[in-house]
């Protein structure tokens, strides 16, 4: 459980280690929270479990009242939110509001109406002649007490959101936040607690990755996102403890622009979702190819969009487009990056340095000249950076696009539909867009997870989304019966006989 402080280590007068939270895009300390211990993350998870069969017996209708409660709350309280966000993470204003208040509040919504369509009873029917006219049903029931570990990137979306299917489920959720944007997770549980959920169903466990490692140890079900090498160590310890886990891991998306393209609007993509929230989004358009006929001038035209982006600090609604990063060891992966794609004869064609010398910044960057086994088109980047690179035909841009440990997401331009979507058919992610990118990830009925071990198992979202957190129990139930079923004790030689000529009518099959 790999993590890191932002400030040393702090004590208070009771002795309870603290850590400090800084705001990335100025270097001050805006709060502190607890370094919670095992025996802290034990006793939440005790209280979690108690809570857990009250909150369950309130059904679909009494637990979605509570979250369509919290879907208002967040609208009445979004500045506040916002600004929480903001402070915590360095990224601009309108990312804030645009990925993660929208994104929280539509989902508020949407498991509260969803939850009893994607977990009703489903009535089973069988081939079987043994269970024939009896009744089989598959039931979904809440798992318990349900653990997420959730990313610094987005504090809301990717690290409470998971909370929400599980609570819309019937579980107890224990939620521990990256320790790097611990803030926006305990205003949510405060408001949660303003709309009426019962106490104990829903905490925050503040920690580095010791807590972290504490939470699984005490749940039955881990909902992780984060790197793939962190990932690696939470799927091992979950499958120590036989408990379920879903991981949502890394993302080095695919960009392929066909020489038939709307040129401007792909341009535009890319810078955008190269872009947003400073490249740190695991599914931000990562490394792009494009079809030698249009290669230069959809270069042009990213470069200039890219080189007018307003880096600087959030200041409110229009102030910046980009703000810092988040993580500070980010910025020395995206350096890295930079400087080995330059070494080794990639052009930087705007962008390309560290920013301020106060907090954490990269200038959002374009590079071209990449060979594909540079750094920067391999490893996860998750900073400003957008490698371009000229290829010859679309089977080259296919085969490029899969050649990565990572499957998460991927985008395919072109104005011939029918051919962008065989394209994108065959490019090996979880989602694939056509004419667009990211924007699926508000589609929450669809599923979001990655095709490759390097981007994860398990899905967000859909029917999916909120079955993972439930277990699930077969009924069946015996209506029309005699006292003794045939084929009991005593067994008799005729009816041997006979069930074996039933079986070879039944299965011997067709000629």
């Amino acid at each position: 459980m790999d993590s890191i402080a932002t400030e040393p280590t702090a004590k208070r007068a009771d002795g309870q280690t603290q850590i400090a939270v800084e705001n990335p895009a100025t270097g001050e300390v805006i709060g502190h929270v607890p370094d919670m211990t095992a025996g802290e993350v034990a006793e939440l998870a005790r209280s979690g479990r108690a809570a857990q069969p009250g909150w369950e017996a309130m059904g679909f209708d009494g637990r979605g009242i509570i979250l369509r409660r919290m879907q208002r709350w967040l609208i009445d309280n979004a500045d506040r939110v916002i600004g929480t966000i903001c402070a915590e993470t360095g990224k601009a204003y309108e990312d804030a509001q645009i990925a993660e208040l929208t994104y929280g509040a539509a989902a508020f919504g949407f498991w509260a109406d969803k939850a009893s369509q994607y977990l009703a009873d489903e009535r089973v029917r069988t081939s079987s002649v043994f269970v024939k006219g009896k009744r089989l049903v598959l039931r979904y029931r809440p798992l318990g007490l349900i653990g997420v570990i959730g990313p610094w990137n987005y504090p809301l979306t990717n690290s409470f959101g998971d909370c929400i299917p599980a609570l819309a489920a019937g579980n107890s959720v224990l939620l521990k936040p990256s320790e790097v944007t611990p803030l926006t997770s305990i205003l949510l549980a405060e408001g949660l607690a303003a709309c009426g959920l019962p106490d104990d169903v829903f905490a925050v466990a503040t920690g580095r990755g010791a807590t972290g490692a504490a939470v699984i140890d005490e749940v039955d079900m881990i909902m992780f996102t984060g790197s793939t090498a962190t990932g690696r160590k939470v799927g091992v310890r979950a499958a120590e403890r036989l408990i379920p886990a879903s991981l949502e891991l890394g993302g080095k998306d695919p960009m392929i622009v066909l020489a038939d393209a709307n040129i401007e609007r792909a341009a535009n993509h890319a810078a955008y979702y190269a872009m947003f929230n400073c490249g740190q989004t695991c599914i931000s358009i990562e490394r792009c190819y494009v079809e030698a006929p249009i290669y230069d001038e959809f270069v042009t035209r990213v470069t200039e969009k890219v080189n007018a982006i307003r880096q600087g600090v959030p200041a409110g609604p229009g102030s910046i487009d980009v703000g810092s990063l988040t993580f500070p060891p980010q910025v020395e992966t995206v350096e890295r990056h930079v400087a080995e794609a330059r070494d080794r004869g990639a052009k930087v064609l705007t962008g390309g340095h560290r920013g301020r010398s106060t907090g954490y910044w990269f200038e959002p960057t374009v590079l071209v000249d990449v060979d594909h086994d540079m750094a920067c088109m391999q490893e996860e980047t998750f900073g400003p950076t957008l490698p371009i690179m000229k290829v010859d035909d679309v089977e080259q841009a296919i085969r490029l696009a899969n050649d990565s440990q990572y499957g998460l997401g991927a985008a395919v331009f072109s104005r011939d539909l029918a051919r962008a979507e065989a394209v994108a058919r065959r490019v090996n992610a979880g989602v694939v867009t056509v004419n667009d990118a990211i924007i699926n990830y508000t589609a929450l009925e669809l599923p979001m997870g990655g095709a490759k071990p390097g981007s994860g198992v398990g899905y967000r979202h859909g029917p999916g989304g909120i079955r993972k957190y439930c277990r699930q129990q077969a009924l069946l139930i015996s209506r029309f019966h005699p006292h003794r079923d045939i084929h009991m004790h005593p067994y008799r030689a005729r009816r041997t006989r006979l069930l074996g000529r039933l079986l070879g009518l039944l299965y011997r099959g067709r000629r």
